[in-house]
């Protein structure tokens, strides 16, 4: 594998950074202004997070519409990022601010009782993902977790298991990775103030090697395999062929639940990679995209484990008060109100088929110009979601994917797409399609892909073909 996408001279890339970030800085004053003035904000940001974007201080908005995003100066952005997944629906589709319109003038936005939304989002949901019982949480991260203390509390086992790299979420168990020098698993570099060493809760093995998770799972103190159907926050990667089902035959063979966390993977069709490729698991769980950017997430359960999880119930277990699981805002009625237009009228089959035409069409373009540049580069697409990688071929484990980053070379192609125009996701080169997202918006990524690519290499910055 080539790490590094063939990188050239060090120092003119940097070069070509610092030149990206001043004029970054020269456009946006008014962002900068408003982050300056954040004296009560940590980190002056309202979310930690929103620090990750590049140039030193992260774009004030001041409205989003469809795959659209205008910055406080006036700049107006095609947005590739879609609030990280939050809003792949597109920004406040009109279906979306029609029924929270219609629920907050109704009033109730929360009184911890049902309305008819809820039985509605829940069957959608389980024809699309095929687990039939479902509950409702304010995150994916909530999901996950409660999902897992349902799968200790029925199988009586203490640990989970995750693959390297993963991402679910703020979830305690899952920041652990494989070490390369020792393959045992190890608190994830950045781990912030863990209550115990995730080690003791979590086993993990790389992603696509069947072998190592057959050796992990016949310990037999595993509860639940936790995963993504293809890794996303580590950059997208995707199964072998034959991985998954070797997952479900592993989980089967050992008493182990599978538990699939869609959060991400939602990209690959209406009703994620789970119905895309069949998948059986025991559990779904996603959140972020479900609401259109209300606050929202949900976990499914098949038939099998929602009736051990009542007979646990019967016998003591509690998950109506204090047992962990649930909360007070959780299937609150303006969140189910938001899942069901969305669900219902904006992220429908007839919309996945067209947002993953544009993201094949994206992905063509980007592979095009790696193609003709010679550049060790490489692209991956899952469903509505590509990205274009700094090696090649592309990872096929989060260790792999972990090592072939670049933080400088990325840091200069967010910020060469931001000052021209295009915004994608501030953590990787990821680009999301969504309902509104048109052909002249991929056009618009893909001018400039190319101004980047030609700059790079005319520079000496980046080696490849001119």
């Amino acid at each position: 594998m080539a790490a590094m996408g063939e990188m050239g001279d060090r120092a003119r890339l940097a070069a070509l950074l610092t030149q990206e970030r001043e004029r970054y800085q020269d456009q946006h004053p008014t962002s900068a202004q408003l982050h300056a003035a954040a004296d009560h904000l940590f980190g002056r940001v309202p979310m930690t997070w929103m620090s990750k974007w590049a140039g030193g201080f992260p774009l004030g908005f001041s409205q989003a519409h469809g795959a659209h995003v205008e910055d406080l100066d006036g700049h107006r952005l095609v947005d590739f990022a879609l609030g990280d997944t939050g809003a792949m629906a597109g920004h406040s589709p009109e279906p979306l601010v029609r029924a929270v319109t219609r629920r907050l003038a109704d009033g109730g936005v929360t009184t911890m009782l049902p309305t008819e939304d809820a039985e509605w989002v829940a069957a959608e949901l389980a024809t699309r993902f095929g687990v039939p019982q479902w509950s409702f949480t304010l995150s994916a991260t909530d999901a996950n977790r409660w999902v897992l203390r349902l799968a200790r509390l029925v199988t009586g086992r203490p640990k989970i298991l995750v693959f390297s790299y993963c991402y679910h979420g703020t979830v305690d168990e899952t920041f652990v990775v494989v070490d390369p020098a020792t393959g045992r698993g190890v608190a994830r570099e950045g781990n912030a103030g863990p209550a115990v060493d995730p080690a003791t809760t979590t086993r993990v093995v790389e992603f696509n090697d069947l072998a190592a998770l057959e050796r992990e799972l016949d310990a037999g103190d595993v509860a639940a395999v936790l995963t993504e159907p293809a890794l996303t926050n580590i950059g997208i990667v995707l199964p072998h062929p034959g991985f998954l089902e070797g997952v479900r035959a592993l989980c089967d063979r050992t008493g182990t639940l599978l538990v699939i966390d869609e959060t991400h993977t939602f990209s690959a069709g209406p009703g994620g990679a789970t119905q895309r490729w069949g998948l059986r698991p025991d559990a779904v769980t996603i959140g972020k995209s479900l609401g259109g950017g209300i606050p929202c997430g949900a976990y499914g359960l098949s038939a099998p484990l929602a009736e051990r999880t009542a007979a646990a119930v019967a016998a003591g277990a509690d998950i109506a008060d204090v047992g962990g699981v649930g909360g007070t805002l959780a299937g609150n009625a303006l969140s189910l109100a938001a899942m069901r237009a969305v669900l219902g009228e904006v992220l429908t089959p007839d919309a996945f088929a067209q947002m993953e035409e544009l993201a094949t069409r994206f992905a063509h373009g980007v592979r095009a110009t790696i193609e003709r540049h010679e550049l060790a580069w490489s692209v991956s697409q899952l469903g509505a979601r590509c990205e274009y990688r700094f090696a090649s071929p592309a990872p096929t484990s989060g260790g792999a994917s972990a090592a072939s980053a670049d933080p400088v070379l990325e840091d200069f192609l967010h910020l060469y797409g931001i000052n021209r125009g295009v915004l994608i996701t501030p953590f990787h080169s990821m680009a999301l399609m969504c309902p509104a997202t048109s052909t002249d918006d991929v056009a618009a990524h893909q001018e400039i892909f190319d101004e980047a690519t030609e700059l790079l290499i005319a520079s000496g910055a980046l080696e490849g073909s001119p």
